[in-house]
């Protein structure tokens, strides 16, 4: 038997899923995430679900992990300090940036602009130039290059950065540069910004460069480290790491590219929904991930999910493909607290984390939390799988009463707003990847996941008008279990900055299958046969005289049948759909893009046996709970114990080892043939 493993490193946890790859069975795991370094808490897990599976770490043939290696350290300035070379008049390309502000009326005078990735005084000028068409104007100057390299390296910089102007259309002078640096500063990491971006617009070009090298020696001594341990605990297999568009890139090419990793966690939670989505029937999918601290929102269309050309982290933003993922400050320890100017209701963006956590934990937590809330109104029972977790009920009532006390109201009033609250953020959330996108989120289902998604899918899904509200199976480990399914993925980019009219369709096809080549010998070099590849193109649309362009992805066959004028087409009724109208002015290309994928791992969901739609065998014992202004009884039961075809009726909890499903009031929740509880209005 094959086995895979997907690795999730969370802040509080790290899950694991072992996969048997024949039959499609599956074996869990959640261990304590070791920030200091996560490589221990990932072996931990390694050890304990192989243990469970009775296989050995040898036997797993492709480790698949997820991670916000590269995410923290942008988000908490860890990056290493870079040194970056520029064409001559352009070395203040990183501070003039752009125009664009953040924030409403006279937000400008308030928002504290972040400090650039690249320092002024680590950024030198080098001589040389090439032109618009990629010819040479200026002869570049070693010498010149030499001393800026020289003082470079004995000013500390930790990672060099090349980025000339129009080097996307011409490399050569960009190549020479980073020959010298290899010779002068041997140990620093190097990146061109023609190879990791080859893309017009000199400062998303020069900034994603950057960003690269900021966070490359960081992710790449946690590769090799990662790696070197999973080799001495005998893993032989192959390592892949999954890239902020939800595929997976080989832990090698991480080490070389790693601002593709900088959405890598979020995009394991959608790549988990597109498996779980393909096994129950549903094709379109809002995702609803909520952890401890946070809430990712993703939106799945025809099982394709929504891609974006830029990644954004904290104020960062930097043109690298990723999934269009959406994340507001509300999770299970989001603080609700009553200022005293307002003396209104808030809830998040401040989390108590993992330590002290909330109050419930019984950790030394103080400050009431929506896991507090949700303790108290009943939907999060004290005892938990047969009482092998206790939460600390007494104590969530006192921090709970804080607020009500505050507000002068009673102790459930407030628990319930504070779901109310945190509901609404979730909400404007999905509305940010769904309405102000253009779709109508009543076409779509809403699955929650993550530790509390099943809690709060129903209540959510009710604001959104999306039904069915879905559990899936182990939500907890969903994203491991997206880490564990997805496939290898590698592209590619060019512009092609052209009218329409002016465009040959041979000459583009052309550069379309030559970067279609690049990218399949990128995958055939990480060990995958030519005929398990599949490739696909994406063109970048605009009308003439557009700031920003439109992406359409499209099939060779469907390109070729097409042609340009498809593509026109299909770029109108986009257009219309994301802002209702189109122009009368010319269309033009901006950007060629081919994109390289693996073989799918088609895996199989476990059924479940047929039950009589009566869930009494999996009932555990009768509870109460606060709902709708007044208590209610309800029932909760095991979801291990539930059988295809159970109709569970509202109120009621289902829990399991990584996750609790709330069935509202004046709701049903009904499990499908692979597990899901689907819930809907009664």
């Amino acid at each position: 038997m094959s086995y895979r493993l997907g690795v999730d490193v969370g802040g509080t946890f790290t899950d694991l899923l072992l996969l048997e790859e024949g039959t499609g069975r599956f074996w869990r795991h959640k261990t304590p995430s070791t920030p200091a370094d996560s490589s221990v808490g990932i072996l931990d897990g390694v050890e304990a679900v192989c243990a469970k599976a009775g296989v050995t770490p040898a036997e797993v043939e492709v480790f698949l992990h997820g991670t916000t290696v590269a995410t923290n350290a942008v988000l908490e300035g860890k990056g290493a300090r870079v040194g970056l070379i520029v064409t001559e008049g352009y070395r203040q390309i990183m501070q003039i940036a752009r125009s664009y502000v953040p924030g409403g009326l006279a937000g400008w005078i308030i928002w504290p602009k972040p400090e650039p990735l690249a320092a002024l005084i680590d950024t030198l000028e080098v001589a040389g130039r090439m032109d618009a068409h990629g010819n040479e104007l200026r002869p570049i100057d070693d010498a010149g290059i030499r001393a800026a390299l020289t003082t470079l390296r004995d000013q500390g910089v930790e990672a060099i950065t090349v980025s000339l102007v129009n080097a996307y259309l011409n490399g050569a002078h960009e190549v020479r540069v980073g020959e010298l640096a290899a010779e002068i500063c041997p140990d620093l990491p190097i990146s061109l910004s023609h190879e990791v971006l080859p893309e017009m617009q000199e400062y998303e070009r020069t900034l994603t460069t950057v960003a690269n090298a900021a966070v490359r020696p960081i992710v790449g001594n946690y590769v090799r480290n990662l790696r070197t341990k999973l080799r001495g605990a005998g893993m032989a297999g192959k390592l892949a790491l999954l890239r902020s568009d939800g595929g997976l890139m080989s832990s090698e090419k991480a080490e070389g590219h790693p601002v593709s990793l900088l959405m890598s966690g979020p995009a394991g939670g959608v790549t988990g929904a597109l498996w779980v989505g393909k096994n129950s029937g549903l094709k379109n999918i809002l995702t609803l991930d909520v952890g401890g601290t946070s809430t990712d929102v993703a939106l799945i269309e025809n099982l394709e999910p929504r891609r974006a050309r830029t990644t954004e982290v904290g104020h960062l933003s930097v043109r690298a493909s990723s999934l269009d993922v959406k994340t507001v400050g509300a999770g299970g320890g989001s603080i609700a607290y009553v200022p005293d100017l307002t003396k209104a209701l808030r809830v998040g963006p401040q989390s108590a984390g993992a330590v002290p956590g909330p109050v419930a934990y019984g950790k030394g937590g103080v400050q009431p939390t929506v896991t507090d809330a949700n303790v108290v109104l009943g939907y999060l029972p004290e005892s938990l799988l047969g009482g092998t977790f206790k939460l600390d009920r007494d104590g969530a009532k006192a921090a709970v009463q804080t607020i009500a006390d505050a507000l002068g109201i009673g102790l459930m009033e407030a628990a319930r707003g504070i779901i109310d609250i945190v509901n609404e953020n979730m909400f404007g959330a999905l509305r940010m990847i769904s309405v102000q996108q253009g779709y109508d989120p009543r076409d779509f289902a809403l699955m929650g996941f993550g530790g509390a998604g099943p809690l709060h899918v129903n209540a959510v899904a009710r604001l959104m008008g999306s039904w069915p509200a879905v559990s899936p199976v182990s939500p907890g480990v969903l994203c491991a279990l997206g880490d564990a399914t997805t496939r290898m993925r590698t592209e590619t980019a060019r512009s092609f900055s052209r009218r329409f009219g002016d465009t040959d369709e041979a000459e583009v096809m052309a550069i379309l299958d030559e970067m279609a080549a690049q990218t399949r010998d990128e995958l055939k070099a990480d060990g995958i046969a030519d005929a398990d590849i599949t490739s696909l193109f994406e063109i970048d649309v605009r009308y003439e005289g557009q700031a920003f362009e439109v992406p359409l992805a499209i099939d060779a066959e469907t390109l070729r049948r097409d042609g340009l004028a498809g593509i026109m087409d299909r770029f109108d009724t986009e257009h219309k759909r994301l802002f209702t109208f189109n122009m009368t002015s010319p269309h033009e290309l901006v950007n060629l893009r081919a994109v390289a994928l693996g073989v799918a791992l088609d895996l199989p969901a476990a059924t479940l046996p047929q039950g009589d739609g009566d869930p009494a065998q999996a009932k555990l014992r009768d509870h109460e709970l606060w709902m709708d202004g007044g208590t209610h009884a309800a029932v909760i039961y095991d979801r291990a114990l539930l059988e295809q075809g159970d109709v569970i009726p509202g109120p009621a909890i289902v829990i399991e080892m990584d996750s609790t499903t709330l069935i509202e009031l004046g709701c049903v929740g009904t499990v499908d043939a692979v597990g899901n509880i689907l819930i809907t209005l009664n």
